[in-house]
């Protein structure tokens, strides 16, 4: 039997305003979006982007943080970064 994944991942911006607009553009994503084998806490702090997760095997773990770093690039890309 295998043992859950724990883990974080934390991404600085430049300023917190590239932070904030990163933040609440992936917020309807993270809130819309189920998960059955993975939860996620999706926070901002200051400058920092922060994805804190429990997934239950390797594949929900690169699944959800598929979407949650593909989300977040697009974001940058919006920003033209």
């Amino acid at each position: 039997m295998n043992e859950p994944i724990e883990g974080y991942i934390e991404i600085e911006f430049p300023t917190e305003e590239v932070a904030r607009i990163v933040y609440e553009s992936v917020l309807y994503e993270h809130e819309s979006v189920p998960y059955r084998r993975s939860r996620i806490e999706f926070l901002r702090d200051g400058k920092k982007v922060v994805i804190r997760f429990l997934a239950k095997d390797n594949s929900a773990l690169r699944g959800t943080l598929d979407s949650y770093l593909r989300w977040i690039k697009v974001a940058m890309e919006s920003l033209e970064f």
